[in-house]
């Protein structure tokens, strides 16, 4: 069991994390390096250093982002790609085994609400597809923190041109590019890369969004066939999706799971959703059966309760607050013993 961690900024400690029960460790950035730049070492062990002089481990790098340019396939990847190159091999280096990523083209996980009240009192981060369709990210008024603040207005505008030309074949193109560069490294270096499904999985603001259901998981894995080409596999993101069935998929790809996101989600149309308490009744999954297959999968990879509730009065980072999260890792642990001692 791991929990997410933004590294010093973070209101929440690594002290508060290690004291939740069965939590062994964390995932967490460099967040000060530009996209693109390779990653210093120093900064790596500097890291590491850190989480585990609280006790932990470091368990998994969530994210090393991938460059605009990539994907978008402009003469500049190259460099971009053997920039990341460099940071896997350093990674690799000082011992971390699992790296997140995702090719979500210029946003990262979208929502239209990011204080929901829910009938109990508490808050959550909700999509609704009508208000998303009001939203214009070329003014420059949006900001949400999934997303890269350092576009300016017109860098932003700039950026959705360019992406007029990338359909979702051309950014398959794209991926493939980047994979066949990148796993042969990430082989050589022991660590296992996996790729974030797009949150949500269906395109937005005229956007093409690819890692959205089964079939296309296949196909990502079938680019590099190889077990270094794996899955972040999200609950939340691919299962807000009525016809991702997160069961089958566990099962499907189980041994390409390198990293497993959990959390459920309510959905509430056939575009909407909010993210819900992790227990099964409070949503549209269930956890339990999820859990199950991962279990029967043979599942011992990382694993984090995903985005959380804001409750008892906590304010902070939406989707990161303390309370709810633990409460979820809790939730999760008590799941897993349970299939550990009775062999389902």
């Amino acid at each position: 069991m791991t929990f997410r961690w933004y590294g010093d900024s973070d209101p929440i400690p690594l002290q508060y994390i290690k004291q939740i029960p069965k939590m062994a460790g964390v995932v967490s950035a460099i967040y000060d390096i530009p996209v693109g730049d390779p990653w210093p070492l120093e900064k790596i062990i500097e890291l590491k250093n850190k989480v585990e002089a609280a006790g932990l481990k470091l368990s998994v790098i969530e994210s090393v982002p991938v460059h605009e340019d990539i994907k978008l396939g402009k003469p500049t990847r190259d460099q971009y790609i053997a920039n990341y190159q460099t940071t896997i091999r350093r990674l690799g280096e000082a011992g971390i085994k699992v790296v997140c990523y995702n090719f979500m083209p210029v946003f990262d996980w979208t929502r239209t609400d990011l204080e929901h009240q829910l009938p109990d009192g508490s808050t959550a981060l909700i999509f609704d597809e009508e208000l998303a369709g009001k939203m214009d990210p070329s003014t420059g008024e949006l900001s949400l923190p999934g997303w890269d603040s350092s576009y300016t207005k017109e860098s932003m505008k700039a950026l959705l041109a360019d992406y007029q030309a990338v359909n979702e074949e051309k950014l398959w193109e794209n991926l493939a590019y980047f994979l066949k560069a990148i796993i042969p490294v990430a082989e050589a270096s022991d660590v296992k890369m996996a790729i974030h499904p797009d949150d949500p999985p269906w395109c937005i603001f005229g956007l093409p969004r690819i890692i959205t259901n089964e079939e296309n998981l296949e196909r990502l894995l079938n680019l590099v066939d190889n077990p270094y080409n794996g899955l972040t596999l999200c609950s939340g993101s691919l299962g807000v999706a009525k016809d991702n069935d997160m069961v089958r998929l566990v099962k499907k790809f189980g041994k390409r799971i390198h990293f497993a996101h959990m959390r459920n989600v309510k959905i509430t149309g056939p575009r909407s959703f909010e993210e819900a308490a992790h227990p099964s009744e409070y949503g549209s999954l269930d956890m339990v059966e999820i859990l199950k297959a991962y279990h029967q999968a043979g599942f011992d990879g990382p694993m984090r309760p995903d985005h959380g509730r804001m409750i008892w009065g906590e304010r902070g980072k939406p989707g990161y607050g303390l309370y709810d999260r633990a409460l979820g890792a809790m939730y999760l642990t008590g799941i897993w013993e349970t299939l550990e001692k009775t062999g389902l």
